[in-house]
């Protein structure tokens, strides 16, 4: 099966009961991979557990390993590990209310037989061209990419 031909539709849901600095809410998605609690502290003030940003974080970085390692696979150059690290940055818009500011990806990857021009394109195409990156067009997405290994 070619990868262009797979459509999926992925569903979660999000609950929340009370106010918002004492309540709490729950994130679930339908396919049973996700069920975590989330407060105020967890949003706004450290407190450990994970977030809607979190999340954030988790689909873009998981996204960028896969299509990367897509990309290079179309370029002719077989990968053996891609380890992505994205960080959100979460807080006051000066229009109103939050925002996400940007998202500063740091990506190492071992490609043998990769040639660091070739990389740092394949990583760039990548950084905009991830069905995440997309998403979060209208957002900054900073990109420090290199070759290990």
């Amino acid at each position: 099966m070619s990868v262009s031909h797979v459509m999926s539709t992925n569903n979660a849901s999000a609950s929340w009961e009370g106010d918002l600095k004492s309540g709490s809410g729950q994130i679930k998605t339908d396919r049973g991979g996700i069920d975590i609690p989330f407060t105020f502290g967890i949003r706004f003030e450290g407190e450990l557990g994970a977030g809607p940003e979190d999340l954030v974080a988790a689909a873009i970085a998981g996204c960028f390993s896969m299509a990367l390692s897509n990309e290079l696979d179309g370029r002719g150059t077989t990968v053996n590990h891609v380890d992505t690290h994205a960080s959100v940055k979460f807080g006051p818009d000066p229009a109103g209310g939050f925002h996400i500011s940007t998202i500063d990806l740091v990506v190492r990857a071992d490609v043998p037989g990769a040639d660091e021009d070739g990389f740092q394109s394949a990583a760039e195409a990548t950084r905009t061209g991830c069905p995440i990156s997309k998403l979060y067009a209208g957002t900054t997405i900073n990109l420090d990419a290199k070759l290990v290994g």
